[in-house]
């Protein structure tokens, strides 16, 4: 309230906005960034910020004025509260630690899927270790190369760009894990026709919303509600693409020839793993 124009409470704050030449120092700051920007729609100024849907023109006001960067809250947050600045790097650093040691271990794996799991055991077997590590390095260059991308061209803010992921990957991932421990009938054919189906599926109705690989204008169908499926959100397809993939893969697996008796017997040993004992009730 006290930035408001000094008054007393919220409901005269709303009715007297802060006048732009007072805005606190934390965004001056963020306001720098761009992460926070100011359109003076009427040309009083003073900041006005509400929901669009809203109609205040009887108060002189032409739209919402105040556009603030979904991502920024986190950051930002130490500095509206007046903390010290050692708290607002702490944070800071904290964010930095977290998506370095998790894109560092994603790294390791995408190359080392690529490299070994793909080029090795199916593409190239005869590959020599010094043709593997370069792979690896090429594979690992690739997505770094495509995470800039999506990082300069976010799908999303943070928390609906982590939906989008790990609906990926709950769409092509986890029913064949879940499939794979817990039924001796599944095989590779199954599998894969499960995992591409579920991905398939799960990216065609998310690029139709977020546009093709994310480039902003290129989707076919505006991202509002009246437009989704039976009401479903593109951050949510995930778990439809999931069921797609299980029943697919459960068609497929038992279409056609079960899996070697050794690869059955080693899923009966995640299962039972040897040694253990019945259950015993406490």
């Amino acid at each position: 309230p006290d930035m408001a124009g000094q008054v007393e409470n919220y409901e005269e704050a709303a009715l007297n906005p802060i006048l732009y030449e007072d805005r606190p120092d934390w965004f001056r700051t963020w306001e720098e960034t761009g992460l926070i920007t100011h359109n003076d729609l009427n040309n009083d100024g003073r900041i006005q910020m509400y929901n669009n849907a809203a109609d205040f023109s009887d108060r002189g006001w032409e739209g919402n004025e105040l556009e603030v960067n979904n991502d920024i809250l986190v950051l930002a947050n130490p500095e509206i509260a007046n903390l010290p600045g050692w708290v607002v790097g702490l944070i800071a650093a904290g964010g930095i630690a977290a998506a370095l040691s998790t894109a560092a271990g994603l790294l390791l794996a995408i190359s080392s899927a690529i490299s070994h799991d793909l080029i090795k055991t199916m593409i190239n077997p005869k590959i020599s270790e010094k043709g593997e590590m370069l792979a690896a390095r090429i594979s690992m260059a690739g997505a770094i190369l495509l995470a800039t991308y999506l990082g300069l061209n976010p799908p999303g803010f943070a928390a609906q760009t982590v939906a989008l992921a790990f609906g990926i990957a709950g769409a092509s991932l986890f029913p064949a894990l879940m499939m794979g421990i817990f039924s001796k009938r599944m095989n590779n054919k199954g599998a894969i026709a499960g995992m591409l189906t579920g991905l398939i599926c799960t990216l065609l109705y998310i690029f139709t919303y977020l546009g093709w690989f994310f480039i902003p204008g290129t989707n076919m169908l505006a991202n509002t509600p009246d437009n989704w499926i039976l009401g479903i959100s593109p951050l949510s397809f995930g778990a439809v693409g999931a069921l797609i993939n299980f029943a697919v893969a459960f068609v497929v697996s038992n279409a056609t020839d079960a899996p070697p008796q050794e690869i059955q017997d080693l899923v009966e040993s995640v299962r039972y793993p040897k040694g253990a004992g019945a259950a015993v009730d406490h």
